[in-house]
Parts: structure tokens; C-alpha cells; sequence
């Protein structure tokens, strides 16, 4: 009788626990479900059927071979050419191989080639808001460009801007944030930058002529030369990977960080809009997927990279840090040049303002999340807890 009555407990136990769980579920189904996956509907959509037709089409860009980013844009053909099994075969051209580097944007829209890779900020002088989807000062950082294109109508636009000019666009590379100047001048203070022979390009340059500096867009070639015959005083590039091979530590004595001109460095693959419109969806779906695993590769690759550059650069040249005072009237003057920027173009506008509000509706979240950064465990507990 008593190991009955035991059993019985048991099972009252395990029936009100039920019970319990259930009124919970019950309590919870209330709320609807938190965020959804949208592409599941366009996916349906979709004709899934693959043909014989194969596609050979021709990629131009304006990189050289020796530079990170025509890896970025092989990559993207490679992958292209594998999940399709080869149907669409792209084969890249580096730089002056087809067309001189600043006429491939040209050259595709018109047909002469199907596909282009590039920094959309090369393609000011058409409208300034192609700048804004390569890098601002300032702006999206490498995880916020990702949401913003992604998630928040970042890649709308963007297409929208490229369609204009008979184009289709897609993200075709991160590398995060860039490294700042290659100097022979120490320069920390605001007052400092008056008067200095900088290289740089896009808002940037403007931004640093703002200051009192001279700033010029000198083609990435012409930089170490101008560098070491003092025809500057001190110029960027790209990220350490990148500016590595260029070999600016052998006639520069500083870096002087942080990037602020690029906290990261959007790139982007374009077709030609009529020969994309001739892919089936299948092929079409391949070109995204391939190019966001781009996306995903180069920014890992690209920084891990970094990492083992600036050891490299550390060991050469020193490195510095603006002071704080200088990185917020920077970062100031940074805000009036781009508010008057907004004022004079509409797009840039548009793009800027959608950029700014993602940045606030993360902030709650960044600032939640820090005090967690992934330091070396020595550095952690000794106090360095933010990054």
C-alpha cells in the first residue's frame, strides 16, 4: 500500500508539472513570434529548374593583381563558377588588362562586359552617394554594414543607385575597418594635421582640407614615391594586409590611428543589368548566395591577416593614437561637412540618414553587450575590458 501511495505521488507530481508547462506555453503563445525570415517567401516563388545554357562572361575591375582586392573579386568567380557547376563561368581581368581601371563601371553598364568589381566610392563623380555604400568617416562599421544591407534596405538602395546606370549590384567584399596615415610627421593634436601633404580619397580628403590640410586623391601607385621624395608627408590606403606589400613602413615613420576616415571598407560586384536579366532564377540566386559568402570570407580573411600586418608594421614604424580631444572635433567637423553634404543631394540624404538610425536603434544593444571584449586573458583581468 505504501509503494502505492508512493506512486501515486509520482505521477500527481509529473500531472501538475504537465499542467504547469502547458499553462506556461499557453501564457506565452500570446506573444507573437520574435522576427521572421522573409527570403522564405521569395524562395518559394522561385523556378528551380536548371538548363544546358552555359553563360562565359568577363569581369573588369580596378585592381591590380598584387593587390588583396582582386582576391576578393577572383573569389567571387570561383565560387560563381563552382555552385553552378559551371554553367556561369565569369573569368576576372585585373586593371588595364580590358579597360583602364577608372572606365570598368563605365564599360559595364554599356555591355562591353557583363560583370564589374569595385569601392563604389570610385564612382563619385556620377553621384555623391555612391560614396556612402563604400565608406563614410565616422559611419557603419563592418557588423553594421552588414545589417544595413542585409536587413535594414541597405542593398535596396544601393541597387536602386547602380540601376540607374543600366547596373544590378550586389556586396562583394568587407574588410573592415582601414588603418589610418602612413606618416613621417607626428601627428596627434588637431592643430598638428594644419599645413600636412596627405593622400587620401573621397569625403575624406575634404574633410582633412577642412582643417587646413592639403589633401589630394593620388592614384594608390604613385604613394610610396610621393612618400619618400616628401611630396607628402603622409597618406592611407587600405587596411595592414593591403598596405603591407605596398611597403610604406620602409619610408614612413609613423602610423597614426585610429582608421576614422573608413571604420570599414565596403566593396561591391555589378552586372551588366540586361545580361543579368537573361540568367534563370536558379543562376541569379547563385550570383547572391556566392556573393555573400564573399562577403563573409573576405572579412575574415582579410582581418585575420591584419592582424599578423600590423605586428609586422609595429615592428618598423611607431604607431600612434590621435588624442581623444582630436578624435571628436574630427569627428565634429566630420558631421557639418556630411549635414551640408545632405543638404545638396537628396540620395546622400536618403542613404545617410537610414545609416544614422540604425546606428541608434543599436545602440541599446551595444551598449549592453560591452564590458565583454575579446582580450588576451592577461589583458582582460589586468583592466583592458573595452575594445
Amino acid at each position: 500500500m505504501k509503494q502505492w501511495f508512493k506512486g501515486a505521488g509520482v505521477l500527481l507530481l509529473i500531472i501538475l508539472f504537465a499542467a504547469n508547462v502547458g499553462l506556461a506555453q499557453d501564457k506565452g503563445s500570446k506573444r507573437e513570434k520574435f522576427g521572421a525570415d522573409k527570403r522564405h517567401e521569395n524562395v518559394a516563388k522561385l523556378k528551380v529548374e536548371t538548363g544546358d545554357k552555359k553563360f562565359r562572361w568577363k569581369m573588369v575591375m580596378p585592381w591590380t593583381k598584387g593587390l588583396l582586392f582582386y582576391d576578393l573579386a577572383v573569389h567571387f568567380c570561383d565560387t560563381v563558377r563552382l555552385a553552378s557547376g559551371g554553367r556561369l563561368d565569369i573569368k576576372p581581368f585585373s586593371a588595364g588588362e580590358l579597360v583602364p581601371a577608372m572606365e570598368v563601371f563605365d564599360a559595364v553598364g554599356k555591355g562591353s562586359f557583363e560583370v564589374g568589381h569595385d569601392w563604389p566610392g570610385y564612382w563619385q563623380g556620377k553621384n555623391e552617394a555612391f560614396i556612402t555604400f563604400g565608406s563614410v568617416p565616422y559611419g557603419l562599421d563592418a557588423e553594421l554594414y552588414n545589417i544595413w544591407l542585409y536587413e535594414r534596405g541597405g542593398l535596396d538602395m544601393m541597387q536602386e543607385l547602380y540601376g540607374r546606370y543600366g547596373l544590378f549590384a550586389l556586396p562583394g567584399g568587407q574588410v573592415g575597418q582601414e588603418m589610418g596615415l602612413a606618416s613621417n610627421k607626428e601627428a596627434k593634436k588637431m592643430e598638428d594635421f594644419k599645413g600636412m601633404k596627405i593622400r587620401t580619397a573621397g569625403w575624406y580628403m575634404d574633410i582633412l582640407n577642412c582643417l587646413g590640410a592639403s589633401a589630394v586623391a593620388l592614384p594608390g601607385g604613385e604613394i610610396y614615391l610621393s612618400l619618400q621624395t616628401g611630396v607628402l608627408d603622409a597618406g592611407e590606403f587600405s587596411s595592414p594586409a593591403i598596405n603591407w606589400p605596398m611597403g610604406f613602413d620602409e619610408i614612413t615613420k609613423f602610423i597614426i590611428q585610429p582608421g576614422v576616415h573608413q571604420p570599414a571598407c565596403q566593396c561591391a560586384v555589378f552586372f551588366n543589368k540586361k545580361k543579368y536579366d537573361e540568367l534563370s532564377d536558379d543562376l541569379k540566386w547563385i550570383l547572391d548566395t556566392a556573393a555573400k559568402e564573399t562577403q563573409l570570407w573576405s572579412y575574415s580573411w582579410i582581418n585575420n591577416l591584419n592582424a599578423e600586418a600590423i605586428r609586422k608594421f609595429k615592428e618598423k614604424v611607431k604607431i600612434i593614437k590621435m588624442d581623444d580631444a582630436a578624435i571628436i572635433e574630427f569627428a565634429k567637423i566630420s558631421h557639418a561637412y556630411l549635414e551640408e553634404k545632405k543638404g545638396q543631394n537628396p540620395d546622400v540624404k536618403k542613404i545617410l540618414e537610414s545609416q544614422d538610425l540604425l546606428k541608434k536603434d543599436f545602440a541599446d544593444w551595444r551598449e549592453s553587450r560591452r564590458g565583454v571584449s575579446a582580450w588576451p586573458y592577461e589583458d582582460f583581468i589586468g583592466g583592458k575590458l573595452y575594445e
